[in-house]
């Protein structure tokens, strides 16, 4: 699931001027959300590939980089400019350490030992992380009896795809921290943005494209300093860095803004209950993945508590559309 924000609305000009007849998209909507969720699906999929040949910092400055230039490409064509706030670059910094540079690097790291079908799961742990942080850090969010309850019950479904019962037995715990770690830190940067730039004058575009070029940057200066550079570049990891960025994060987020300007940010965000699905088909599928019976099971536990922590309405997020994403 991606942080998004409402589309801003426009002065009502109908008194002045005909109104213009609505642009109906090319693509359903219906569609545009089936890709999106096989995009990020697929993007713990081409992680996995990517750290087969790079380091996961490389991995994680590549997808940066090709999402970015994504970014760039949209924004100039709809002649977008970057954000020219100090202040609104400094919360943008931080906001792209905690949405992209860090749970990037960490799900990198994390699957040198655990199956990306894993790390799919623990991504769909963020939506519970939220809910608990959001009810001390966000005045308006209070905790209801269903809530909690949703929250338990996600609790319940990740210690049933850890395999609790088994002492956790050939689980990688170093892994498995991380994937939960970059989950965790998805709300923490939500919630940070929420605090600092609701109501900012820039569209959403053009702080989600400097959000992504801050992260691009920190990632510049962090790789080099843990990594070499590659002596050779296989070609089908090299893809899987390229597909990760061009698609799992610059299209991706394209997709996202037009679905949350179409549909709603609540409609959109449903994306996030198929990301795990599909990260557990390709995963078994593609790579030939081990699936034991408690990870499907779990899951579909954690994916029914995470629905039920967002079952009641909330305020839309001021947050960044796509900011979020393996």
């Amino acid at each position: 699931m991606s942080s998004t924000t409402s589309p801003r609305t426009q002065p009502d000009t109908s008194a002045s001027a005909p109104t213009a007849p609505t642009r109906r998209p090319v693509v359903d909507w219906r569609i545009r959300f089936g890709v999106l969720s096989l995009i990020w699906g697929f993007s713990f999929l081409l992680i996995k590939v990517g750290t087969e040949a790079y380091a996961p910092f490389q991995v994680t400055f590549g997808r940066l980089l090709f999402g970015t230039a994504m970014l760039a490409v949209a924004m100039a064509v709809k002649r977008e400019r970057l954000p020219r706030s100090a202040r609104t670059w400094a919360h943008l910094t931080v906001a792209a350490f905690f949405l992209n540079a860090l749970p990037f690097s960490l799900f990198a790291y994390s699957e040198l030992t655990i199956p990306s079908t894993l790390a799919g799961i623990c991504n769909a742990t963020s939506p519970l992380w939220g809910m608990a942080l959001s009810m001390v850090a966000l005045s308006e969010d209070r905790p209801t009896r269903r809530r909690v309850a949703g929250l338990g019950l996600g609790f319940i479904g990740v210690l049933t795809v850890l395999g609790a019962w088994q002492g956790f037995s050939g689980l990688d715990f170093g892994g498995t921290a991380m994937a939960l770690l970059a989950s965790l830190s998805y709300p923490i940067g939500w919630i940070y943005v929420r605090r600092t730039l609701a109501g900012s004058k820039d569209s959403n575009l053009s702080m989600t494209g400097a959000q992504l070029f801050s992260a691009t940057l920190q990632l510049a200066l962090v790789t080099p300093l843990f990594t070499t550079l590659p002596t050779s570049f296989p070609m089908v990891p090299l893809l899987a860095v390229v597909g990760l960025g061009a698609l799992g994060t610059g299209l991706a987020v394209l997709l996202q803004y037009g679905l949350v300007a179409e549909i709603g940010p609540t409609t959109a965000q449903m994306v996030t209950y198929f990301i795990p699905v599909i990260a557990t088909v390709a995963g078994v599928a593609v790579l030939g993945e081990h699936l034991g019976w408690n990870t499907p099971v779990g899951a579909v536990i954690v994916l029914a508590g995470a629905a039920l922590t967002q079952s009641r309405g909330r305020p839309r997020d001021r947050g960044l559309p796509g900011a979020r994403r393996p």
